[in-house]
């Protein structure tokens, strides 16, 4: 499956009484309340001495591209465009990978 391929299938499930505002209010909420589903199950494994439910992150994760490809779409981009510039965005960051002295150093984007 492509980026492309994903986004067009998630986005099937999208609830079409939302505008275009609302779609990306509940796209950026989403996006943390999945994040901190994410981090709960990571602080319950670093604090707390329960195992890392990898299969349950897994599921988090997931519902995270959700939301992410929800936000894109509200802002009227595809998926891969923004994972795309994300890329050229690193690239130029770390053109050698990453450089602990570049991050220190880093200019405003």
């Amino acid at each position: 499956m492509t980026v492309h391929e994903y986004q067009e299938a998630a986005l099937r499930t999208l609830n079409p009484n939302l505008g275009q505002k609302d779609v990306l209010i509940n796209g950026v909420m989403g996006l943390c309340g999945e994040s901190g589903e994410a981090i709960d199950l990571v602080k319950k494994h670093l604090a707390q001495g329960h195992p890392l439910d990898k299969a349950q992150l897994a599921n988090e994760l997931g519902d995270i591209a959700w939301y992410l490809a929800e936000t894109a779409a509200a802002i009227g981009y595809d998926l891969e465009t923004v994972l795309e510039q994300n890329i050229e965005k690193l690239k130029r960051r770390y053109p050698e990978g990453f450089d602990p002295a570049r991050s220190l150093q880093r200019e405003k984007e």
